[in-house]
């Protein structure tokens, strides 16, 4: 997998890892992107996150995460092309271990989330790689402060199949790089906080029944 500038909301969006080709259905575990169940899948809240990082003046790198994202994917392993993932990411709902910060990024210095509680990531393309059909590009639009972005996220297909609960997952890790500047949050750049923002996102979707 490509370093960092590979992931939005998330997904969001591996969604798309899959070879072309017939399916297979497949009741074991596989790490067969073709083999993937055809559908549409919820994100499984408990088990999908987004973990962000930035320079903080050049001190330290600063992580935080997003949680209890809600995300729709559907998975056409046949025709990847038509694979898609849909996202919202709650900004009230954000863990940078600091009480202090939380509440600070919560004001329009940063998410004004007064008036965006939430941002919305929408693909609009699904890539498989041509040297590993466990890996896609999925190109989408990034909502934030009422401002949309195109986000470029790289996406890695982890596994599939039968989980606790008797559901079926899907399992994907994304990379994806912005710059929070063109989404109008600039606090702090001028004394060196970072403006680039490496995201990570972690998401197993569970096959609706």
């Amino acid at each position: 997998m490509r370093p960092f500038a590979r992931y939005a909301a998330a997904g969001a969006a591996a969604l798309a890892l899959l070879a072309g080709g017939g399916v297979v259905a497949q009741s074991a575990l596989t790490k067969v992107p073709s083999e993937v169940r055809a559908g549409a899948y919820d994100l499984d809240t408990g088990h999908g996150k987004i973990t962000w990082s930035v320079d903080h003046m050049g001190f330290s790198t600063y992580y935080g995460q997003f949680v209890n994202v809600q995300a729709q994917l559907t998975l056409d392993p046949a025709n990847p092309a038509n694979s898609s993932l849909t996202a919202t990411i709650p900004l009230t709902e954000v863990d940078s271990n600091s009480d202090g910060l939380d509440r600070h990024l919560q004001t329009a210095d940063f998410f004004d989330t007064a008036n965006h509680p939430t941002a919305t990531f929408v693909s609009r393309s699904v890539t498989l790689d041509a040297d590993d059909a466990n890996e896609a590009t999925v190109v989408g639009d990034l909502t934030l402060r009422g401002v949309t972005r195109p986000v470029t996220m790289e996406v890695e297909f982890n596994q599939a199949g039968p989980s606790m609960g008797n559901t079926y997952k899907a399992g994907f890790d994304g990379e994806a790089t912005i710059k929070r500047s063109e989404f109008g949050i600039t606090y702090g750049i001028p004394m060196g906080l970072g403006d680039d923002v490496k995201l990570h996102i972690e998401g197993e979707f569970v096959l609706k029944q």
